[in-house]
């Protein structure tokens, strides 16, 4: 596998591991790592802007078509909207930061479209908390290898 491909890939996989889509880009970011494929730093940048470009596209989601959320087809359960909501009464925009955990993430992103937290504040938070995640995820393969 090329670095090219390497990069793109990973960029995939951390785009649909932020949207409603399974993914598992830290293990394919941990794995391109320790195998030597690619630079760490642009490994790291394909990494952070896939995921917060998957988390850009579940704000406008929530923007846009959350006024559907009551629909068969809405990609997320109203559960884990509702959970996210009460993080949102809780915490307040900064639970943004939480947009890389598992299960509340996305629907935290989704929310806060719906809630119409200003762009360029999201795009901040989000981009903080998902790059601080894939920072650990780095030091730590470094750490590991040696």
């Amino acid at each position: 596998m090329t670095a090219a491909v390497a990069y793109a890939s990973l960029f995939v996989s951390a785009f649909l591991s932020a949207t409603l889509f399974p993914g598992t880009s830290e293990a394919a970011f941990a794995l391109l790592l320790s195998d030597g494929i690619g630079a760490p730093v642009w490994l790291f940048v394909a990494a952070v802007a896939g995921n917060v470009l998957g988390s850009v596209v579940n704000w406008f989601l929530g923007r846009f078509f959350a006024k559907f959320r009551d629909r068969r087809w809405f990609p997320i359960k109203e559960i884990h909207y509702a959970r996210a909501v009460r993080w949102f009464d809780t915490y307040g925009k900064w639970s943004l930061l939480l947009a890389w955990a598992p299960i509340i993430g996305d629907p935290l992103t989704i929310v806060a479209g719906a809630l119409r937290v200003h762009f360029g504040f999201f795009l901040l938070l989000v981009t903080l908390g998902k790059s601080a995640r894939y920072l650990f995820i780095l030091q730590a393969a470094l750490i590991w290898m040696g």
